[in-house]
Protein backbone atom coordinates (compact mmCIF):
# COMPACT_ATOMS: atom_id res chain seq x y z
CA UNK A 1 0.00 0.00 0.00
CA UNK A 2 1.52 3.31 -1.02
CA UNK A 3 1.45 6.89 0.41
CA UNK A 4 -1.37 7.33 -1.63
CA UNK A 5 -3.16 10.44 -2.56
CA UNK A 6 -3.37 12.52 1.02
CA UNK A 7 -5.81 15.55 2.21
CA UNK A 8 -4.51 19.04 1.75
CA UNK A 9 -3.97 20.66 4.70
CA UNK A 10 -6.54 23.39 3.58
CA UNK A 11 -9.27 20.84 2.85
CA UNK A 12 -11.05 21.00 6.15
CA UNK A 13 -10.87 20.48 9.63
CA UNK A 14 -11.33 16.99 9.70
CA UNK A 15 -8.46 16.09 7.16
CA UNK A 16 -6.55 13.78 9.24
CA UNK A 17 -9.38 11.51 8.85
CA UNK A 18 -8.96 10.90 4.93
CA UNK A 19 -5.42 8.87 5.42
CA UNK A 20 -6.63 6.60 7.96
CA UNK A 21 -9.73 6.07 5.94
CA UNK A 22 -7.40 5.14 2.74
CA UNK A 23 -5.47 3.19 4.90
CA UNK A 24 -8.31 0.77 6.21
CA UNK A 25 -9.52 0.39 2.29
CA UNK A 26 -6.06 -0.37 1.14
CA UNK A 27 -5.69 -3.18 4.00
CA UNK A 28 -9.14 -4.64 4.06
CA UNK A 29 -11.15 -3.63 1.23
CA UNK A 30 -9.07 -4.66 -1.87
CA UNK A 31 -9.64 -8.69 -0.44
CA UNK A 32 -13.15 -8.37 -0.28
CA UNK A 33 -13.37 -7.60 -3.66
CA UNK A 34 -12.62 -3.76 -3.74
CA UNK A 35 -15.62 -2.81 -1.50
CA UNK A 36 -16.95 -2.07 1.30
CA UNK A 37 -20.44 -1.23 2.96
CA UNK A 38 -21.24 2.45 4.15
CA UNK A 39 -22.19 1.15 7.77
CA UNK A 40 -18.85 -1.16 8.05
CA UNK A 41 -16.79 2.20 7.09
CA UNK A 42 -18.37 4.03 9.72
CA UNK A 43 -17.80 1.29 12.31
CA UNK A 44 -14.28 1.01 11.49
CA UNK A 45 -13.66 4.49 11.86
CA UNK A 46 -15.69 4.90 14.77
CA UNK A 47 -13.09 2.42 16.60
CA UNK A 48 -10.72 4.56 15.78
CA UNK A 49 -12.59 7.25 17.51
CA UNK A 50 -13.77 9.41 14.36
CA UNK A 51 -16.97 10.47 14.33
CA UNK A 52 -20.02 9.28 12.24
CA UNK A 53 -20.33 12.80 10.22
CA UNK A 54 -16.75 13.22 9.73
CA UNK A 55 -15.78 10.16 8.33
CA UNK A 56 -19.31 10.80 5.87
CA UNK A 57 -17.09 13.93 5.02
CA UNK A 58 -14.14 12.40 4.70
CA UNK A 59 -15.49 9.73 2.09
CA UNK A 60 -17.08 13.03 0.33
CA UNK A 61 -14.11 14.40 -0.69
CA UNK A 62 -12.48 11.23 -1.49
CA UNK A 63 -15.01 10.59 -3.55
CA UNK A 64 -14.60 14.51 -4.96
CA UNK A 65 -10.85 13.61 -5.74
CA UNK A 66 -11.57 10.53 -7.79
CA UNK A 67 -10.09 8.17 -4.74
CA UNK A 68 -13.14 6.73 -4.07
CA UNK A 69 -16.12 5.53 -5.77
CA UNK A 70 -19.55 4.63 -4.53
CA UNK A 71 -20.90 1.13 -5.74
CA UNK A 72 -23.60 -1.32 -4.22
CA UNK A 73 -23.76 -4.76 -3.63
CA UNK A 74 -26.39 -6.44 -3.04
CA UNK A 75 -28.65 -3.76 -2.20
CA UNK A 76 -26.13 -2.16 -0.05
CA UNK A 77 -24.59 1.29 -0.46
CA UNK A 78 -21.01 1.12 -0.35
CA UNK A 79 -17.39 2.07 -1.64
CA UNK A 80 -14.59 1.40 -4.10
CA UNK A 81 -11.20 2.03 -4.07
CA UNK A 82 -10.61 3.80 -7.64
CA UNK A 83 -8.74 1.22 -10.43
CA UNK A 84 -5.81 3.74 -10.86
CA UNK A 85 -5.75 4.50 -6.66
CA UNK A 86 -5.26 0.40 -6.55
CA UNK A 87 -2.37 0.01 -9.11
CA UNK A 88 -0.59 2.93 -6.73
CA UNK A 89 -1.44 1.07 -3.79
CA UNK A 90 -0.28 -2.49 -5.54
CA UNK A 91 3.22 -0.58 -6.11
CA UNK A 92 3.44 1.26 -2.60
CA UNK A 93 2.48 -2.49 -1.36
CA UNK A 94 6.50 -3.47 -2.27
CA UNK A 95 8.33 -0.44 -0.86
CA UNK A 96 6.29 -0.09 2.92
CA UNK A 97 6.27 -3.58 3.26
CA UNK A 98 9.17 -5.48 1.06
CA UNK A 99 11.93 -2.85 0.92
CA UNK A 100 15.57 -2.81 0.18
CA UNK A 101 18.03 -0.41 1.40
CA UNK A 102 20.38 0.58 -1.67
CA UNK A 103 23.94 -0.23 -1.42
CA UNK A 104 26.81 1.62 -2.98
CA UNK A 105 27.02 -1.02 -5.74
CA UNK A 106 23.60 0.38 -6.99
CA UNK A 107 24.70 3.52 -8.30
CA UNK A 108 22.73 5.90 -9.00
CA UNK A 109 19.24 7.06 -11.40
CA UNK A 110 19.02 10.46 -12.72
CA UNK A 111 15.46 11.86 -14.01
CA UNK A 112 17.02 14.56 -16.13
CA UNK A 113 13.16 17.17 -17.38
CA UNK A 114 12.13 19.90 -19.51
CA UNK A 115 8.50 20.30 -19.53
CA UNK A 116 7.66 23.47 -21.80
CA UNK A 117 5.58 27.05 -20.30
CA UNK A 118 2.97 26.05 -21.15
CA UNK A 119 1.95 22.68 -19.38
CA UNK A 120 3.26 23.65 -15.81
CA UNK A 121 0.71 21.49 -14.71
CA UNK A 122 3.01 18.32 -16.03
CA UNK A 123 5.66 20.17 -14.59
CA UNK A 124 4.20 20.30 -11.03
CA UNK A 125 3.19 16.68 -11.24
CA UNK A 126 6.95 15.23 -12.48
CA UNK A 127 7.63 16.91 -9.73
CA UNK A 128 5.20 15.33 -7.44
CA UNK A 129 5.99 11.99 -8.58
CA UNK A 130 9.58 11.89 -8.37
CA UNK A 131 8.72 13.42 -4.69
CA UNK A 132 6.88 10.88 -3.64
CA UNK A 133 9.55 8.39 -5.19
CA UNK A 134 12.44 9.82 -2.86
CA UNK A 135 14.26 11.60 -5.67
CA UNK A 136 16.49 14.56 -4.37
CA UNK A 137 16.95 17.06 -6.05
CA UNK A 138 20.75 17.45 -7.48
CA UNK A 139 20.38 20.43 -10.22
CA UNK A 140 17.50 22.13 -11.48
CA UNK A 141 15.93 19.99 -13.55
CA UNK A 142 17.89 16.79 -12.51
CA UNK A 143 16.62 14.79 -9.76
CA UNK A 144 18.55 11.55 -8.33
CA UNK A 145 17.41 8.54 -6.22
CA UNK A 146 19.42 4.90 -5.50
CA UNK A 147 19.93 3.19 -8.49
CA UNK A 148 17.76 0.28 -7.47
CA UNK A 149 14.64 2.77 -7.86
CA UNK A 150 14.78 2.94 -11.62
CA UNK A 151 12.49 -0.12 -12.42
CA UNK A 152 10.06 1.39 -10.32
CA UNK A 153 10.73 5.40 -11.03
CA UNK A 154 10.42 3.75 -15.31
CA UNK A 155 6.85 2.08 -14.12
CA UNK A 156 5.89 5.31 -12.55
CA UNK A 157 6.09 7.82 -15.11
CA UNK A 158 4.74 5.32 -17.66
CA UNK A 159 1.87 4.79 -15.82
CA UNK A 160 1.22 8.64 -15.04
CA UNK A 161 2.01 9.67 -18.43
CA UNK A 162 4.87 11.82 -17.92
CA UNK A 163 7.71 9.37 -19.94
CA UNK A 164 7.34 11.97 -23.10
CA UNK A 165 9.14 14.67 -20.40
CA UNK A 166 11.92 12.55 -19.06
CA UNK A 167 15.45 11.17 -19.46
CA UNK A 168 16.40 8.47 -17.61
CA UNK A 169 20.06 7.67 -16.97
CA UNK A 170 21.56 4.90 -14.47
CA UNK A 171 25.13 5.30 -13.19
CA UNK A 172 28.07 5.85 -10.60
CA UNK A 173 29.33 9.07 -9.12
CA UNK A 174 32.60 9.60 -10.38
CA UNK A 175 33.68 12.73 -9.57
CA UNK A 176 33.92 15.69 -7.81
CA UNK A 177 33.66 16.02 -3.77
CA UNK A 178 32.18 14.34 -1.42
CA UNK A 179 29.59 12.21 -1.98
CA UNK A 180 28.35 12.64 1.75
CA UNK A 181 27.50 15.77 1.78
CA UNK A 182 26.07 15.88 -1.56
CA UNK A 183 23.60 13.55 -0.14
CA UNK A 184 22.91 16.24 2.97
CA UNK A 185 22.27 18.93 0.13
CA UNK A 186 20.00 16.37 -2.34
CA UNK A 187 17.99 15.48 0.60
CA UNK A 188 16.34 16.60 4.10
CA UNK A 189 17.97 14.57 6.48
CA UNK A 190 17.39 16.70 9.19
CA UNK A 191 13.98 16.06 8.49
CA UNK A 192 13.61 12.42 8.04
CA UNK A 193 15.52 11.76 11.15
CA UNK A 194 12.52 14.44 12.94
CA UNK A 195 10.74 11.80 11.00
CA UNK A 196 11.71 8.49 12.23
CA UNK A 197 12.39 9.85 15.70
CA UNK A 198 8.67 10.95 15.83
CA UNK A 199 7.69 7.33 14.87
CA UNK A 200 10.20 6.16 17.59
CA UNK A 201 8.63 8.20 20.22
CA UNK A 202 4.69 7.28 19.18
CA UNK A 203 5.36 3.63 18.93
CA UNK A 204 7.74 2.61 20.93
CA UNK A 205 5.62 1.93 24.36
CA UNK A 206 2.55 0.38 21.85
CA UNK A 207 5.23 -2.31 21.34
CA UNK A 208 6.18 -2.76 24.89
CA UNK A 209 2.41 -2.08 26.11
CA UNK A 210 1.29 -5.44 23.32
CA UNK A 211 4.97 -7.64 24.49
CA UNK A 212 3.77 -7.31 28.04
CA UNK A 213 -0.01 -7.70 28.10
CA UNK A 214 -1.34 -8.70 24.78
CA UNK A 215 -3.70 -7.47 22.41
CA UNK A 216 -7.34 -8.07 21.58
CA UNK A 217 -8.42 -7.89 17.52
CA UNK A 218 -10.27 -4.13 18.66
CA UNK A 219 -7.04 -3.35 20.61
CA UNK A 220 -4.95 -4.14 17.83
CA UNK A 221 -6.93 -2.48 15.33
CA UNK A 222 -7.10 0.45 17.03
CA UNK A 223 -3.07 0.93 17.03
CA UNK A 224 -2.30 -0.97 13.47
CA UNK A 225 -3.89 1.32 11.19
CA UNK A 226 -2.90 4.37 12.45
CA UNK A 227 0.73 3.40 12.79
CA UNK A 228 0.62 2.22 9.22
CA UNK A 229 -0.99 5.34 8.50
CA UNK A 230 1.47 7.40 10.11
CA UNK A 231 4.61 5.49 8.96
CA UNK A 232 3.21 4.26 4.85
CA UNK A 233 4.35 8.11 3.99
CA UNK A 234 7.98 7.40 5.53
CA UNK A 235 9.26 5.15 2.91
CA UNK A 236 8.65 7.72 0.60
CA UNK A 237 10.29 10.74 2.07
CA UNK A 238 13.56 8.03 2.52
CA UNK A 239 14.26 6.95 -0.68
CA UNK A 240 16.34 3.92 0.96
CA UNK A 241 20.16 5.43 0.73
CA UNK A 242 22.92 3.42 1.81
CA UNK A 243 24.03 3.56 5.23
CA UNK A 244 27.38 4.33 4.11
CA UNK A 245 26.29 7.75 2.81
CA UNK A 246 23.97 8.41 6.42
CA UNK A 247 24.65 9.82 9.52
CA UNK A 248 26.24 7.27 11.98
CA UNK A 249 23.34 5.32 14.04
CA UNK A 250 20.79 6.50 11.14
CA UNK A 251 17.81 6.25 13.60
CA UNK A 252 15.40 5.15 10.24
CA UNK A 253 17.25 1.86 10.77
CA UNK A 254 15.79 1.50 14.49
CA UNK A 255 12.25 2.83 12.73
CA UNK A 256 12.31 0.52 9.92
CA UNK A 257 12.58 -2.42 12.43
CA UNK A 258 10.54 -1.01 15.15
CA UNK A 259 7.82 -1.46 12.15
CA UNK A 260 8.69 -4.17 11.32
CA UNK A 261 8.09 -5.98 15.03
CA UNK A 262 4.71 -4.30 15.49
CA UNK A 263 3.44 -5.12 12.26
CA UNK A 264 3.91 -9.01 12.71
CA UNK A 265 3.01 -8.10 16.25
CA UNK A 266 -0.35 -6.16 15.44
CA UNK A 267 -1.29 -6.99 12.05
CA UNK A 268 -2.90 -10.31 11.84
CA UNK A 269 -4.98 -9.39 14.81
CA UNK A 270 -5.96 -6.12 13.32
CA UNK A 271 -7.17 -8.01 10.34
CA UNK A 272 -9.52 -10.63 12.11
CA UNK A 273 -11.12 -7.48 14.05
CA UNK A 274 -11.99 -5.76 10.62
CA UNK A 275 -13.37 -8.41 8.87
CA UNK A 276 -15.59 -9.49 11.86
CA UNK A 277 -16.77 -5.96 11.42
CA UNK A 278 -17.12 -5.86 7.61
CA UNK A 279 -18.69 -9.43 8.03
CA UNK A 280 -21.18 -8.47 10.14
CA UNK A 281 -19.90 -10.59 13.46
CA UNK A 282 -18.84 -7.68 15.55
Amino acid sequence: MTAGPEESPAAGRDTRHGPLIITAFGLYARGEQNWLSVASVVRLMGDLGVEPPAVRSSVSRLKRRGVLESVRHDGAAGYALASSVLETLAEGDVRIFERVRAVADDGWVVVVFSVPESERQKRHELRAALTRLGFGTAAPGAWIAPGNLAGETRRTLERLGLAGYVDLFTGEHLAFGDLRSKVRRWWDLDELTALYADFLRRYRPVLERTEAAGASPQEAFREYVPMLTQWRRLPYRDPGLPLSLLPPGWNGVGAGELFGELNARLGARAREHALAVIHGER
